[in-house]
């Protein structure tokens, strides 16, 4: 895959998240497709992360990622750094987390394996 293809489609992943848009979220993703969070675990195939994500977006109704810059890594990958913000609504608290994200594509363009990892954690894949 063209490491610009990558990049665009990370930057389209961020995008469609910040608006929360799981209709137009699950179909990025291949049906076997993996995802690793440090902060709220693992989850295998598109249903369980989708059924993640909408949990997730139920808890952070206004949850927003800021990212300043992408890169291109190994195997059609693309990680960056966040700032995600939002109220979560279990508690009434603000929350401001950073990450570091990897999202690896296929060749066709799905997203394979998402890692999101704390700071300090870099070498979760």
């Amino acid at each position: 895959m063209d490491s610009k293809r990558a990049v665009e489609l990370a930057k389209n992943y961020v995008l469609l998240s910040n608006n929360h848009n799981l209709a137009c979220i699950k179909p990025l993703f291949s049906n076997n497709a993996s995802y690793h969070s440090a902060y709220f675990g693992e989850y295998q195939g598109i249903d369980a992360i989708y059924a993640m994500m909408a949990s997730f977006f139920s808890r952070f109704p206004d949850a927003h990622w800021e990212v300043n810059e992408y890169r291109n890594i190994d195997n059609n990958g693309v990680e960056f750094m966040f700032n995600m913000t939002g109220v979560d609504s279990s508690c009434g608290k603000r929350i401001n987390r950073h990450g570091l994200e990897r999202v690896y594509f296929t060749a066709d363009g799905l997203i394979h394996h998402i890692a999101v990892c704390r700071p300090d954690i870099e070498n979760i894949v």
